[in-house]
């Protein structure tokens, strides 16, 4: 019986996959472990490599093809000893149910309560398809607003629910494009039976057509209304026709669009700023440097950057208050163990956060290297999910172009973020007298679910003085 490959899900946010490059062509011997293609997701580039051995019969997606659906048919694999041409057409249909994994990637998929996928992207068990099985329950998926529904709910008509706690019903279709339109449910008005939302009701509502419910009020607090979304149509017709160029946004965007809305419109931001004296840092790092040792072709083997001391200050710091290395459920709160810090890295159409993990244990030169292969391969798209997914705090360091200081949205799961600025010489006063010193300013946001006012602030004192005093960091 031929085998259906299909389109593999490579992370917990993916629906939709890039087919790069087929590394295998039609007529192949494939053997497992084999690698068959490289697939683009919203985040990487990743090899899917075959656990079943036979013979590239079919290959249904050409590579180079955008936006391929999740358990979309991309190959048919005859196994051994059946009849190749039969296979290739005997193909099964474009989207097919696995039974069970044929393809595998080289990096397990992190679960996540807040990136779960939604039901029209998670497979589902029959007969005659192999993929990837999920990696997430499928008890769930996230509604517009942080709501959810169950799979029975998905089936009949699912729902959300507005301010006051009334049901919106919508179809499973209406509500992943009204939240791929960061579009809220609760304010487009249903057409279908019972006054249940369908897809031509979101459509209607992103073009202007569609009726809008009004927005809703501020809580009871004297707050003004929140306004209303613009639709695309709103937006175009403010400028003349011809004086713009429409870009489509590609998975990486519409991922970093949805996760921080979700993050500014869910998590209660506060924010703790500091100025750091970095005039030890910036010694120490000169000595280190100039002590590295060398290769053969004089090559050093480290180079220390500030900011592989601000990774390794936020670190230890964590581990120095510790009420502060959590991460905010609504079970209970996570409290880390080890401080895995990400650090935000700009790269063509976005950027991505690599995880330091156990960077409190971890000397500089370490942290250095790690930083610098992980931006390298970020850049490319070629980090694991495991490399990017959880951390229980960041890094955003824009002082290399030359901003003094700004606030960065957190990423969740994490419950801090600090925002770091450039090191500049300003003038102080020490002992009634002004002088001058290399000063660096840093932004803590902080969860306030999960750290309160007075913790922060022992959060970025301990940074602060582990950041003028980077022998302590030693300790």
């Amino acid at each position: 019986m031929p085998i259906n490959i299909l389109m593999p899900a490579l992370s917990p946010t993916m629906e939709k996959g890039n087919l790069a490059r087929w590394l295998k062509k039609e007529g192949d011997a494939v053997k497992a472990g084999d690698v068959l293609a490289e697939i683009e997701t919203d985040k990487a580039t990743m090899e899917v490599e075959a656990i079943d051995e036979g013979t590239l019969a079919r290959i249904v997606v050409p590579e180079g093809t955008s936006d391929v659906p999740v358990n979309e048919l991309i190959a048919v694999l005859a196994e051994e000893g059946e009849d190749v041409k039969a296979a290739a057409s005997g193909a099964g249909d474009k989207k097919a149910a696995p039974q069970k994994q044929t393809t595998k990637t080289d990096a397990p998929l992190a679960k996540s309560e807040s990136e779960s996928p939604s039901p029209q992207s998670s497979p589902q068990r029959g007969e005659g398809a192999r993929g990837v099985p999920p990696t997430q329950s499928q008890s769930s998926s996230p509604l517009p607003g942080g709501e959810r529904s169950s799979p029975k709910a998905a089936g009949e008509g699912t729902h959300a629910q507005t301010a006051d706690g009334n049901r919106v019903f919508a179809s499973p279709l209406a509500r992943r494009i009204a939240r791929e339109a960061n579009l809220d449910l609760s304010r487009v008005q249903g057409s279908g039976p019972h006054g249940r939302i369908i897809a031509r009701d979101i459509e209607d509502a992103r073009s202007g057509k569609g009726a809008m419910a009004p927005a809703p009020q501020a809580a009871a607090t004297g707050g003004a209304p929140i306004a209303p979304t613009m639709s695309d149509k709103q937006i175009l017709s403010l400028f003349e026709e011809g004086s713009y160029e429409v870009v489509p946004h590609d998975g990486m965007r519409r991922t970093i669009a949805q996760r921080l809305t979700a993050s500014t419109q869910t998590i209660p931001h506060f924010y703790l700023t500091m100025d750091c004296n970095i005039g030890k840092l910036l010694a120490a790092r000169e000595d280190i440097n100039a002590a590295a040792p060398k290769d053969k072709d004089g090559k050093p083997a480290y180079k220390l950057s500030v900011n592989d001391f601000v990774v390794k200050a936020l670190a230890v710091a964590l581990q120095r208050i510790p009420n502060a290395n959590v991460s905010w459920t609504e079970a209970g709160m996570l409290k880390h163990k080890y401080s895995d810090i990400g650090v935000a890295v700009a790269m063509p159409g976005g950027l991505i956060t690599p995880i330091v993990r156990k960077a409190e244990s971890k000397p500089l030169s370490m942290i250095s290297n790690e930083m610098k292969d992980f931006a390298a391969r970020a850049r490319a798209r070629k980090l694991k999910p495991q490399e990017y997914q959880g951390g229980s705090s960041a890094v955003s360091n824009l002082g290399m172009y030359g901003i003094k200081d700004f606030t960065a949205v957190i990423n969740p799961p994490h419950a801090t973020i600090l925002a770091v600025g450039a090191g500049e010489e300003r003038a102080i006063v020490r002992n009634g007298k002004i002088e001058a010193a290399h000063i660096m300013s840093v932004t803590l946001s902080c969860d306030h679910r999960a750290v309160d006012g007075a913790l922060g602030a022992e959060l970025i004192g301990a940074f602060k003085a582990l950041i003028e005093n980077p022998v302590m960091m030693m300790v």
